[in-house]
C-alpha cells in the first residue's frame, strides 16, 4: 500500500496550497513575501487511512518597524491638549548606533514608586525608633 500522508500549507484564505509535503515537515517561512498584519496558517494533515484533520493558527507578520506611542492608547477617551510620542524603530543595521531616538520614554512604573516609599519609611522608622546614644558604640 503507497504512504498517502501529507500535509498540505495553506496561507489564509487561498485555494491553492504553497506546500503539499509528506510528515514530518520542516520548513522556514519566509515572512518577508508577507505583508505585515494579521495571518492564518491553515494545516491540513491526510493520514494514510484518508482521515483528514484541519488546523489554524493565527499569527501576526511585522517585518517592517516597530512604532510605539505613549500617551495614546487604544480607544482611549482623550479630551483637550494630548500630548503624544511616536517612535518607530527595526532591526537596521549600521555602522553606527544612534542613542537619541532608539528607545520610547516611559514613566516609572507605579508599583516601583511604592516599593521605593515602603522601603524608605520602614528605614526611618527603623532608626528613629532603634538609635540612641546607649547603643551608639564608637569604634575609638
Amino acid at each position: 500500500m503507497a504512504n498517502k500522508r501529507t500535509v498540505s500549507l495553506i496561507l489564509d484564505n487561498e485555494k491553492i496550497p504553497f506546500g503539499v509535503f509528506e510528515p514530518p515537515v520542516k520548513l522556514v517561512l519566509d515572512t518577508t513575501k508577507i505583508p505585515d498584519g494579521k495571518h492564518e496558517l491553515k494545516i491540513n494533515a491526510i493520514s494514510s487511512s484518508g482521515i483528514e484533520s484541519v488546523r489554524i493558527i493565527p499569527f501576526e507578520v511585522r517585518n517592517g518597524p516597530e512604532i510605539a506611542v505613549v500617551g495614546l492608547k487604544d480607544h482611549e477617551v482623550i479630551e483637550s491638549n494630548t500630548a503624544i510620542i511616536i517612535n518607530a524603530y527595526g532591526s537596521e543595521t549600521s555602522e553606527s548606533f544612534i542613542i537619541r531616538g532608539s528607545e520610547t520614554p516611559k514613566a516609572i512604573p507605579s508599583w516601583v514608586w511604592a516599593c521605593i516609599i515602603v522601603f524608605v519609611s520602614f528605614a526611618m522608622f527603623y532608626f528613629i525608633t532603634h538609635w540612641n546614644m546607649k547603643t551608639y558604640k564608637s569604634f575609638v
